[in-house]
């Protein structure tokens, strides 16, 4: 072969080889350029999948710390509100506590001021013990209801002092003295009391506008005449079963402080001249609206605890016109519990009549249309004849 030949070869594969160089470092550029993207995306990729886990790790840690700090704060506030009730109910028992001590304190306060006083209340440690001592509230013009009583559902005479000694209930009228002391009034009533010997007379000025305060000074003076379980309140034109009644009041001498009756709210009348208007009618709020709870006054009675409070409060205790609103609202602020009892507040026949026969003898009777019985005097018979419990009823009880 010719040089020519040969250097044309030669030349021919250099051009050759320098191709292939060059093909062969574009190849290996591209093939580095494909292998570090690679190698870029997937480093990055894990990063945000290792950011992402770790950022759902944060977020369950804080949730789960949210959650248990709101656990410990329930905790902590049902503990608080533990100990709130638990001192709520040392507080109220606390407060019964005193309240109770403070009862027998003014007690022993009364019963102090009337030993020195001298009244009848000076021997208390050997003064018997009564059931009940029954007011009938009367007044100077009320003869005849006095006598439609003593003949119906009051003892009288002997049978009367039996009643106290056997049963330990005390039946009195009340009623105090006239304008004009010695007057002719007081002097029918004095020989009417030594005819019957069944009068309690008060240091009181009758007066239809002050029966709160002879209310208030019956029960004080009750109260330190006899030492009784309950002190009653009823109208002279009221029919009453004197049995029915102490069965009933039995049922509550567990009661400290016990207010029974038949509760009710009436309105509060504001305009002048009608029947029981009420002077003093905006302590109650906008004209409309009714008194708190409280005993119908035709009957009612009370514990001996709230009796004593009466008596050693009496000089404070505000007199509204209504004698019925002023001792409900004397008991408003105490630990009172009210008896609702409708039987103490039946009507005349046939409503007694009716529930005599089904076995639910009433305990009072009367029309609420005149506040007492309509026409007491002619009607007393023939209410007591229809719905009284029968005289054995009282000898046979057991109080």
């Amino acid at each position: 072969m010719s040089s020519k030949s040969r250097g044309f070869d030669s030349a021919q594969k250099n051009v050759v080889s320098r191709k292939l160089t060059l093909l062969l470092c574009i190849g290996c550029f591209c093939a580095g350029m494909l292998f570090t993207s690679r190698m870029s995306v997937e480093p990055e990729d894990k990063v945000l999948v290792r950011r992402a886990a770790m950022e759902a790790g944060r977020q369950n840690l804080i949730k789960e710390d949210r959650d248990q700090k709101s656990k410990d704060v329930k905790n902590e506030h049902k503990s608080i509100l533990g100990e709130v009730s638990k001192t709520q109910h040392a507080i109220q028992t606390l407060d019964k506590t005193i309240s109770n001590l403070e009862m027998e304190l003014a007690a022993a306060r009364a019963t102090q001021e009337s030993i020195m006083d001298g009244s009848p209340a000076s021997d208390s440690s050997g003064k018997r013990k009564y059931l009940m001592v029954v007011g009938i509230n009367t007044a100077f013009s009320s003869r005849k209801r006095r006598d439609s009583v003593r003949a119906t559902w009051m003892p009288t005479g002997e049978k009367r002092k039996k009643l106290e000694e056997e049963k330990g209930i005390i039946m009195r009228f009340v009623i105090g003295h006239s304008a004009t002391t010695g007057g002719i009034l007081d002097k029918a009533i004095e020989a009417e009391d030594q005819k019957h010997g069944d009068f309690l007379r008060l240091e009181h000025v009758e007066g239809y506008l002050e029966l709160s305060a002879k209310t208030k000074i019956y029960f004080a003076t009750a109260v330190a005449l006899w030492d009784a379980e309950f002190y009653v309140k009823v109208d002279d034109d009221v029919h009453v079963n004197i049995a029915t009644l102490g069965t009933t009041l039995i049922r509550h001498r567990a009661k400290r402080r016990v207010y029974i009756g038949c509760m009710k709210s009436g309105p509060v009348l504001a305009q002048k001249g009608v029947r029981y208007h009420e002077p003093e009618h905006w302590k109650f709020g906008d004209d409309g609206n009714k008194y708190f709870r409280h005993a119908t006054g035709q009957l009612y009675a009370i514990s001996k605890d709230l009796a004593t409070y009466i008596s050693i409060n009496r000089h404070v205790l505000h007199k509204y016109a209504n004698e019925d609103v002023s001792i409900g609202s004397w008991f408003i602020g105490l630990d009172v519990e009210h008896i609702d009892d409708r039987r103490l507040c039946c009507g005349t026949p046939p409503d007694c009549e009716w529930k005599a026969q089904a076995g639910n003898v009433c305990v009072a009777s009367f029309d609420w249309s005149c506040s007492g019985i309509c026409k007491s005097v002619e009607r007393m018979k023939e209410v007591h004849r229809r719905c009284g419990e029968g005289e054995n009823a009282l000898w046979s009880a057991a109080f």
